[in-house]
């Protein structure tokens, strides 16, 4: 079985995958000091309550947070007996190579989605996925990763939005039920929600302009579904892109 890990700034997914059915899909806060140990006899009790039985093999990573790496690395050293895949090292083979500026690093998830993205939907695609920024990744007619936006994320936007202006509370994402706003939480959630979906209509159109020509825009992330409830911008959302691009990947590795 393959064991898929995808960490962010603020969680880590791990998800248990036999050939390419994903068995189970648990998550943790993003921590660097979480030790090997640590990860295995938490992934183990989710694993037996899931009812997820089997040896794990094969691992791949990839991470936003280079920290967190190390103790991966041992983890799947450790318990799994075996060298993990880390995207974006040289040895891990995602295709066609991105097309960007000399020695320019593109995040390891950035290029997962790209070859989930391509698998899935083919080329000429926008991606856009709520994280902890909300990225925009473009890719070209042939797979190949092409460049960008990155944007503050709706949660990062909702904690400077509170430590900033003292008189604001905190407040949850949710769409009103319209544009003007009747009292102080109701303008805040207005001015998150419609102020996002102008942001994704406005950066995907002008993407669309730049390139010449239609891109199909794939929503992705935890708040993707949300939102795509106030705009007709997507062509598809699809939450588990960036699960579906680890499995690829490790399977073109394994043919090496």
């Amino acid at each position: 079985m393959l064991l898929a890990i995808d960490v962010g700034n603020t969680n880590a997914v791990f998800a248990v995958v036999d050939d390419k059915t994903v068995l189970g899909e648990f998550r943790c806060s993003t921590d660097h000091k979480r030790t090997a140990d640590e990860y295995f006899v938490w992934l183990r009790h989710l694993m037996t309550h899931a009812g997820i039985t089997g040896r794990i093999d094969e691992v791949i990573i990839s991470s936003t947070v280079p920290r967190v790496v190390f103790n991966l690395r041992v983890l799947a050293d450790r318990y799994f007996d075996c060298r993990p895949m880390v995207v974006g090292k040289p040895d891990v083979d995602i295709g066609t190579p991105p097309r960007v500026d000399p020695d320019a690093g593109v995040g390891p998830d950035r290029l997962v989605n790209t070859v989930a993205g391509f698998d899935r939907y083919g080329g000429d695609l926008v991606i856009v996925d709520f994280g902890t920024a909300t990225t925009f990744d473009v890719v070209a007619h042939d797979g190949a990763y092409v460049g960008g936006v990155i944007s503050p994320g709706v949660n990062v936007s909702l904690e400077a939005f509170h430590h900033a202006a003292a008189a604001l509370p905190h407040i949850d994402v949710s769409q009103p039920t319209g544009v003007v706003g009747t009292n102080t939480v109701a303008c805040m959630q207005s001015g998150i929600y419609w102020g996002y979906i102008g942001l994704v209509e406005g950066i995907c159109k002008r993407i669309a302009t730049e390139r010449g020509q239609k891109m199909k825009i794939i929503g992705t992330g935890g708040l993707a579904t949300l939102f795509a409830q106030g705009t007709t911008v997507f062509d598809h959302l699809d939450t588990d892109l960036t699960v579906h691009g680890l499995v690829l990947i490790a399977a073109m590795n394994r043919k090496k």
